[in-house]
């Protein structure tokens, strides 16, 4: 027999490393001699460079860059092969890096996130992915191309830093400083987000308020991000809004798609990908997947919904060892999840299962598979 592993993080608690040794262990226990693999899975968001990294043996490349408030912070990329990069922009303009009380997404900028982009492609990388989850910011993605190059100018010629509030005050772009190493490399970027740049279901108003945005500011935004969309109009002859996902991560999505010409595809699907999940697919009886809770949104670009369908598509069976349950948690079935079990034993308080959740997953883990085990007894 051969068992798979291939577990989202906890979040806050455990990683996808942790899951796979926790599982290991928690197989051995049961079934004794078994040949178990794990692969560390992400989303596309906070974690994803790490988890591609460690599934292809790579290197990850650390690089000093501006974080949401022009702060310094340690930033990093993931090189995988001579000419594959992976970063994410949680690592440069993410939403943690903010303390709560500074929270404003007016305020905030993803200059962080193309000095990320711009290390990679000053080192050669041409092939490189880049996942937007998890952002601080609302700037249209004006911070991250002035980091490569491009020059925002209000009306009197004078250049923009590239912060939220800059987004009314745009009456120009200059490319002609584009980093000209853009032109040969190819942009993949991971995002689920369909949103577009402007509207009730733009970048703004679907997701400033977790930002930090009063309904003051947002209205601000957005007649910003409508006054940079109609610049982008004027110039390109491209209009945002038209396109979907130009609304991810406040905006940037504009900024991949019209400067950079990158290609959207599924965060997941994408880590799939990168990590050749289907190759590891090849001889196992058994996947394991999981994350820390599951419901209705788990089916919509989560990794239990990428595993699963992969899985299914293989004719490999899936068990889920998971957090908790939520609303419809159900609907996962369809993505070829088989069975699911919750690591907690009884009625707890959520701190009590997140500071005891590596003794409850592998007791959980341990469960599952007497359980399999019970499964495979009755078979024969």
């Amino acid at each position: 027999m051969k068992f798979l592993f291939a577990s989202d993080s906890f979040k806050g608690t455990l990683s996808s490393d942790q899951t796979i040794a926790l599982l290991s262990k928690a197989a051995a226990e049961v079934f004794g001699e078994l040949e178990t693999g794990g692969v560390p899975v992400a989303d596309g968001g906070e974690g994803t460079t790490e988890a591609v990294v460690k599934a292809r043996g790579g290197e990850i490349v650390h690089v000093d860059v501006h974080g949401p408030l022009m702060e310094t912070e340690h930033g990093f990329y993931g090189r995988l092969s001579d000419t594959e990069a992976v970063l994410e922009m949680a690592a440069a303009s993410g939403l943690p890096m903010v303390p709560e009380d500074k929270r404003n997404p007016l305020n905030t900028t993803t200059y962080g996130t193309g000095e990320l982009l711009k290390a990679a492609l000053d080192a050669g990388y041409t092939d490189i992915s880049i996942a937007i989850g998890g952002s601080a910011t609302n700037d249209g993605g004006m911070g991250f191309a002035s980091a490569l190059g491009i020059r925002f100018l209000d009306k009197d010629g004078n250049v923009l830093m590239g912060k939220g509030e800059d987004l009314e005050k745009v009456c120009d772009i200059d490319v002609s400083g584009l980093d000209p190493a853009v032109k040969n490399a190819h942009f993949t970027v991971m995002c689920d987000v369909t949103n577009p740049l402007c509207g009730p279901d733009g970048a703004t108003y679907t997701f400033g308020k977790q930002k930090g945005g009063t309904p003051e500011i947002l209205d601000r935004l957005e007649k910003g991000m409508q006054n940079y969309r109609d610049v982008i109009i004027r110039k390109f002859g491209k209009n945002p809004d038209d396109y979907q996902g130009t609304g991810a991560a406040g905006g940037l999505g504009t900024a991949l798609m019209i400067y950079l010409n990158a290609e959207m595809k599924s965060g997941i699907e994408t880590v799939l990908d990168l990590i050749d999940f289907d190759k590891r697919l090849e001889g196992v009886d058994l996947v394991v997947t999981g994350e820390g809770r599951t419901d209705w949104q788990s089916c919509f670009g989560k990794v239990m919904q990428g595993v699963g369908d992969r899985a299914k598509k293989h004719q490999v069976p899936v068990a889920a060892l998971c957090g908790s349950l939520g609303r419809d948690y159900d609907k996962i079935y369809a993505h070829g999840i088989d069975s699911i079990m919750t690591t907690v034993d009884g009625p707890m308080p959520l701190e009590e299962a997140l500071s005891n959740a590596e003794e409850l997953y592998y007791k959980g883990a341990v469960r599952m598979f007497r359980f399999l085990k019970a499964g495979m007894k009755m078979a024969k």
